[in-house]
């Protein structure tokens, strides 16, 4: 056993998957994550993304995903005798856990992106994905001097600060008692019946990060108390914060996240 997982057992372990009951009842079906409505309150946290500190090229990942096989640097990948690079698009991005790029990257805004595009941050009636920039992209893919959002998890600097803004917003602090739930589709062996629920204190939700059994931050991590609830999708570009409005207001204005309201998905 790593020891990163002595520790995650340690701090954070499995406990009945019950636990995910009242959730499912309040959202529905929590295979992607569980989606929960505002407590009274809620706010979206949009997932970083960043630029070279070049600027974007003309370049995109999908010309340079091709210009590899063709150069004969990298096999093409034949799956049933179909070659899937001539038929797949390179966008750029990833799914899972993601960390600064390093020193010759810098944070790249959502915000300064739809000031430089003309796009909105995320459209009218659509979620934070994928979709979101169309214009920042060419034949769907994007420039290799940007590095986009990952899917279904939120990256290490925006999830250590929303867990300090949460340990600030709960009464208990540190100490708060919470529960994790990682959806089946981030296990290396999904269990549709038996949800991967762990308990523990919010203090330690460092640990719930580097997960050796999922690449992701959890899709759920609620107080024991159910006063505020942050749900991942496994789609999305964005973590959803449901609980008072103080915490929402706070998550909101915070200088080091950038959070969104939804008004056609509270």
């Amino acid at each position: 056993m790593s020891e990163i997982s002595t520790a995650l057992t340690a701090l954070w372990p499995l406990t009945s998957s019950a636990e995910t009951d009242w959730l499912l009842e309040l959202t529905g079906d929590g295979v992607t994550g569980f989606m929960p409505p505002p407590l009274p309150d809620a706010a979206w946290v949009l997932n970083a993304m960043y630029e070279h500190v070049n600027g974007p090229t003309e370049v995109t990942y999908d010309q340079r995903h091709r210009a590899r096989p063709a150069d004969g640097s990298v096999q093409p990948m034949i799956v049933a005798g179909i070659d899937l690079d001539a038929v797949g698009t390179a966008t750029g991005g990833g799914l899972g856990r993601a960390d600064h790029p390093g020193a010759d990257w810098r944070r790249l805004r959502w915000s300064e992106l739809a000031r430089r595009t003309g796009d909105p941050p995320v459209p009218d009636g659509l979620l934070p994905s994928r979709r979101c920039f169309p214009s920042a992209r060419r034949d769907g893919s994007w420039p290799i001097g940007i590095i986009p959002p990952t899917e279904g998890s939120l990256d290490r600097e925006t999830w250590n600060r929303l867990i300090d803004l949460l340990i600030a917003h709960s009464p208990a602090g540190t100490r708060t008692r919470c529960l994790a739930y990682y959806n089946p589709l981030m296990l290396r062996h999904t269990d549709f019946e038996n949800l991967h629920v762990r308990a523990g204190r919010l203090g330690d939700a460092a640990a719930l990060y580097d997960n050796p059994e999922a690449e992701f931050s959890p899709s759920n991590l609620w107080a024991e108390d159910r006063s505020w609830v942050v749900g991942t999708d496994y789609d999305l570009w964005a973590t959803k914060v449901a609980g008072p409005a103080s915490l929402v207001a706070a998550v909101l204005g915070d200088a080091e996240l950038e959070a969104v309201r939804l008004p056609w998905a509270p």
